[in-house]
């Protein structure tokens, strides 16, 4: 009996045992060192026809894989194995170097039986022909295909990576247009990399082949002298023999050697010259030759034709000229097939089991798109005239499309708001220069551009005194100039605020985003956001979705304070204070007061200038007339107040504001908080950029400065 313990050890050495055997990454780096051992301890013959045997394979192996892959992409790893076989080779040739030297003079079994056999194979009996043979093999795989193939390698490395800023480019373009998701463009960007890093790489490899048919060289002609050497100095042969006896070992040594490298330099040179052609290579070629059936029959003629000439092989060319024919028969045939199904309705191509002349023979009619696409509406789409299109994928400056991504993640930082994939699309309706923006397909901002000039604006106000074309700035409708590129630098050192078409269309987007969040944020919006808060806040979602509030209700929390440019982004606080605020009143504008208040800090900090909060204040009498002027109780006060006291209340605030604008200061005005969202309600209808903030808003340790009083 085994005791119960050591079955145990035995089991866990088995398992370990089996785990070793499964992983690669051990036995490639036990290969590895093999190799390396190779350089430096001697061989015996029987383990070194072995290896050869070895190396000759993996070239065959390595030829039919490339023959075989859709992509050169698909095996990537072709540089670091093409450095392994050519360490391999080089291993192997110092092994064989050492035998032949040192016991080249018994014979020409010295060095193991498989060179021997290439040896002999080549040079049929006389040794000058077969080193002639050897030279020629060496001059073709060094001066056509390595050559051929490192030079093919160079200029896909180099056009690669020049072209990879345009494939980018129409990446974005196609993200943005709305062509593709983030899965997508991720997986090509992906692809695109992969594909420059294989080019690069292959670049580099190409110079192991290069050097290892270098490497070849030298030692057949290190081996023969060194050889003829030994053998008539140290072992007293003559020279006839010595020559025999080593140049069949080298010769047939280079030929073990330089049969492989041959391979697999044909390999690296049809990765590289496969291109951008798909399938396999057997595919590729026929699809692309098989599919000029004139070409084909034009050859055929030409080779019928030679094979009339005196002395030329009749028979032979004939059979040939007879293949190349029907060849170019049978494909124009097959290219012929699709076209005759459709002229005379004879069924050709047909579905099996589909006569023709039945109901199902019918050709099939183009698949319409489902009517519900009909129904989908772009949230943001922009429209550009056929003369801006440039702008997408502009070389110079930042492109529209990377303007529009650093755009959407500079509105999720500031407003905690997610806004939606801009769709880029052109209009033929629209005049050459123009481009609208359009929020839920209804427009909601137009401007006009000039799409090689700059947009020039003088920050003082003060009329700009360069040459060019004055228009207005479409965001904010601002005094503007159109001017040249080359006044760039001109206009920078006088001052003015330049910037190019993409900025003006960006800047204007952004603005006419902000205006509409409100409208942008819908419940699947709102939902996002609760999904996406973090972990710690997921409970507190929870305890108040929907117990204290509906989604819908949150939503319309949310949507009021983006009304006003309040940022979301501290979602936690927010629910916080809704969960507070649904303790006394159910009314969604109360509760955004109240959440509000507890969003003081985040408030006086985005409307502080330098650190400082300016001010103006509303009056005790404009107070206590807004304050007369509610009518109702509770949740049902409304603002009734006097057409003519509203018309002044207005004056004011607009003789007000627009002073301090012109002396370069943008306060906010201060009201008590109960009348707060209604002096809102009736500032944002003529000056909806004016903020107006209650004193239960501005922080304990903000820092304020009253600048005047209305």
């Amino acid at each position: 009996m085994v005791p119960a313990n050591a079955q145990a050890r035995a089991k866990d050495a088995l398992k370990i045992g089996q785990g070793l055997l499964t992983r690669g990454e051990l036995w490639l780096a036990l290969g590895v060192v093999t190799i390396l051992t190779v350089l430096i301890l001697p061989m015996p013959p029987w383990l070194l026809d072995f290896a050869l045997g070895l190396s000759l394979a993996s070239a065959v192996l390595i030829l039919m894989v490339t023959l075989f892959i859709q992509r050169p992409t698909d095996l990537s790893s072709f540089p670091t194995i093409l450095l392994i076989t050519t360490l391999l080779r080089l291993a192997l040739n110092l092994a064989t170097t050492r035998l032949i030297l040192s016991n080249g003079h018994q014979g020409t079994a010295a060095a193991g039986h498989v060179i021997e056999t290439f040896g002999k194979l080549l040079m049929s009996g006389n040794f000058i022909i077969g080193v002639i043979v050897f030279i020629i093999l060496m001059i073709v795989n060094f001066v056509v295909i390595t050559k051929g193939s490192g030079r093919i390698a160079e200029v896909a490395a180099r056009f690669t990576l020049d072209a990879m800023p345009g494939k980018q480019m129409a990446i974005d373009a196609d993200l943005s247009s709305g062509l593709i998701n983030e899965a997508e463009a991720k997986a090509r960007r992906k692809q695109l990399e992969d594909e420059s890093t294989f080019y690069g790489a292959m670049d580099g490899a190409a110079k192991f082949v290069r050097g290892d048919a270098v490497a070849g060289l030298l030692i057949t002609m290190i081996n023969i002298i060194g050889g003829l050497l030994i053998g008539t100095l140290q072992h007293n042969l003559s020279f006839l023999q010595a020559a025999n006896n080593y140049t069949l070992l080298t010769v047939g040594d280079g030929l073990v050697s330089q049969i492989p490298a041959l391979v697999i330099s044909v390999a690296a040179g049809l990765l590289v010259t496969k291109g951008n052609a798909q399938g396999t290579t057997d595919k590729a070629l026929v699809a692309q030759l098989g599919g000029f059936p004139a070409a084909m029959g034009m050859a055929a003629v030409m080779v019928a034709v030679l094979s009339i000439l005196p002395g030329m092989p009749t028979i032979g060319f004939l059979l040939i000229a007879a293949g190349m024919g029907a060849a170019a028969y049978f494909s124009m045939r097959k290219n012929m097939a699709p076209e005759a199904a459709d002229a005379d309705g004879s069924g050709a191509g047909l579905p099996p089991g589909v006569a023709p002349g039945t109901p199902g023979a019918a050709p099939a009619p183009i698949a319409d798109e489902p009517i519900s696409t009909a129904l989908q509406i772009d949230q943001i789409r922009l429209e550009l005239g056929y003369g801006l299109l440039a702008l997408i994928n502009s070389p110079k400056g930042a492109r529209l499309t990377d303007q529009i991504k650093a755009l959407r993640r500079q509105v999720a930082s500031e407003m905690g708001y997610i806004m939606p994939a801009v769709r880029i699309q052109d209009n033929l309706q629209l005049p050459a220069n123009t481009y609208v923006v359009r929020i839920k397909e209804m427009e909601a901002a137009r401007g006009e551009l000039r799409p090689n000039m700059l947009l020039v604006m003088d920050p003082r106000g003060e009329p700009i005194s360069l040459a060019g074309e004055s228009t207005t700035e479409p965001t904010f409708g601002l005094p503007a100039m159109w001017i040249a590129e080359a006044n760039r630098e001109e206009a920078l050192f006088r001052g003015y605020t330049v910037v190019d078409p993409p900025t003006v269309i960006t800047t204007h987007l952004t603005e006419v985003v902000k205006d509409n969040m409100p409208d942008l944020l819908s419940y699947a919006e709102t939902q996002k956001l609760l999904n996406e808060i973090d972990k710690d806040s997921q409970k507190l979602v929870a305890d108040v979705i929907p117990g204290q509030i509906t989604i819908n209700g949150l939503q319309r929390v949310l949507q009021n304070l983006l009304a006003e440019r309040v940022s979301i982004r501290d979602l936690a606080t927010i629910l916080e204070a809704v969960a507070e605020a649904a303790a006394f009143t159910r009314n969604v504008s109360m509760m955004t007061e109240h959440v509000r208040t507890r969003l003081a800090r985040q408030i006086s900090e985005a409307h502080s200038v330098g650190g400082v909060l300016p001010l103006v204040t509303l009056s005790p009498e404009w107070e206590q007339a807004f304050a007369e002027s509610l009518v109702g109780q509770g949740e049902e006060k409304q603002l009734s107040m006097q057409p003519s006291q509203l018309q002044r209340f207005i004056s004011a605030v607009r003789q007000t504001f627009d002073r301090f604008a012109v002396m370069g200061e943008s306060p906010v005005l201060l009201v008590s908080p109960g009348i707060r969202p209604y002096v809102r309600s009736i500032i944002e209808r003529f000056r909806p950029a004016t903020t107006v903030l209650s004193q239960s808003e501005i922080h304990a340790k903000a820092k304020i400065r009253t600048l005047g009083q209305i």
